[in-house]
């Protein structure tokens, strides 16, 4: 759940520097505990169908807080109405901010279409209908509202896989159609099933002079597009977790991979009892890429004494599996998940639920939102997504997740 912490003033606000996919416009606080993102209609239908209706698909979605309509009449009033989930947690400075920033992005917006019309009128000389949105900006008045699934740790990693194979709607022009299979047809998501959109990686890489000004490698879309290819994809999905330079070892990481696999396999699961269709949706990794700081979060969720019932003579195994599904000995040495029979009141969600030993008492869940954060997977973008019920899964999707949990599979060894 959000924090009661207040939101900075304005002038410290700016746009989400941590997304390395996807489109422009999103506003967050610089710690991103929650952020507004502008959408389309269908992708708030398919929230809010999710969140009615699909428990078990929702808790693979970022938490969703509502949705905000903003044009050039709206004011701070129209906020507080629209979104009374997240409005506490917001100053009256984001709040203007908030309202400020739609209306530049609606002034874009505008320029952008009209552009877009000059250029549409030029190329109908050469029968050309659609053309790629080189803006980033969607033209939309709306947007959600989310917790942004990059905070609570202290130097992110994140890496965004664009599922499928079929990138296009039903709905798509022609030469959209055209253009996604020709991506397809030269990059991972026609082999694999997915594409790297984007990665960030806190010190990666070999040259220092290639970090960002917070000490990050970013790796655009035209690195999934140009340099990742069916032969080296595990390669550079291993530059996302393994890293020396920020103090995460061959055992940390494998750790992080095997975490990786539990949730990817949860999604699985769900994804093959849901109807759906999806096409560019994404699964977005995140987990602490400082390895000191990754490690301090796994002690810090590590039970240090067994339940009630464990004695001397007989201990519990403290193989309990907090949050990450990764602990430590008493040594400082990573257990991996052991499958020992620990619960998780219903659900398995690596970033925020908790595992427990059978007998413990509950815990108490402000006390645990509190905790630094090791890692994190969520589906997330959802412009071109339905339900579609009585057509069975997206099969679309799952070969995309199904090659992820075989490169995380490898990853762990």
């Amino acid at each position: 759940m959000i924090s009661n912490r207040e939101i900075p003033k304005h002038a410290d606000l700016q746009p989400y520097n941590f997304a390395v996919a996807g489109h422009d416009g999103t506003l967050c606080d610089p710690e991103g505990e929650l952020f507004i993102k502008p959408c389309v209609q269908q992708e708030i239908d398919f929230y809010e169908k999710a969140f009615k209706d699909h428990p078990a698909f929702a808790d693979l979605m970022p938490e969703y807080l509502g949705t905000l309509v903003l044009n050039d009449a709206s004011d701070v009033h129209d906020i507080e109405e629209q979104i009374p989930a997240a409005v506490e947690h917001m100053t009256q400075h984001f709040k203007e901010e908030a309202v400020r920033m739609a209306k530049q992005h609606a002034a874009d917006v505008a320029a952008a279409e009209a552009a877009k019309e000059a250029d549409a009128l030029a190329a109908s000389k050469d029968n050309v209908s659609w053309k790629p949105n080189k803006s980033r900006k969607i033209a939309t008045d709306k947007s959600v509202v989310l917790e942004n699934a990059a905070y609570g740790f202290k130097r992110p990693n994140i890496l965004d896989a664009k599922l499928g194979q079929r990138l296009w709607a039903d709905d798509a022009p022609m030469e959209k159609r055209k253009r996604f299979d020709e991506i397809t047809k030269v990059t991972t998501n026609g082999s694999h099933g997915f594409r790297i959109a984007g990665m960030r990686v806190y010190k990666g890489g070999e040259n220092p002079d290639e970090w960002d000004q917070e000490g990050y490698k970013v790796y655009n879309k035209d690195h999934g597009r140009l340099v990742v290819n069916k032969d080296n994809v595990v390669d550079e999905i291993r530059k996302f977790i393994f890293n020396p330079r920020a103090n995460i070892d061959e055992d940390l990481g494998r750790a992080v991979a095997e975490a990786f696999v539990n949730d990817l396999k949860r999604v699985e699961q769900v994804l093959a009892s849901s109807e759906t269709r999806m096409y560019s949706a994404s699964l977005l990794f995140t987990f602490e890429g400082d390895g000191d700081a990754l490690r301090a979060a796994i002690e810090n969720q590590t039970p240090t004494t067994p339940p009630k019932e464990a004695t001397e003579k007989e201990p519990v195994p403290l193989a309990s599996r907090v949050d990450s599904g990764i602990v430590m000995d008493g040594e400082g040495e990573i257990i991996l998940p052991q499958g020992n029979g620990t619960t998780i009141n219903g659900v398995i969600e690596g970033d925020v639920k908790v595992l427990q030993l059978a007998g413990e008492a509950e815990s108490d869940d402000e006390e645990f939102a509190s905790l630094p954060k090791i890692y994190s997977l969520k589906l997330i973008d959802f412009a071109h997504a339905t339900w579609v019920p009585g057509q069975g899964p997206d099969e679309n999707s799952l070969f995309g997740v199904r090659s992820l949990i075989k490169i995380f599979e490898e990853l762990a060894k």
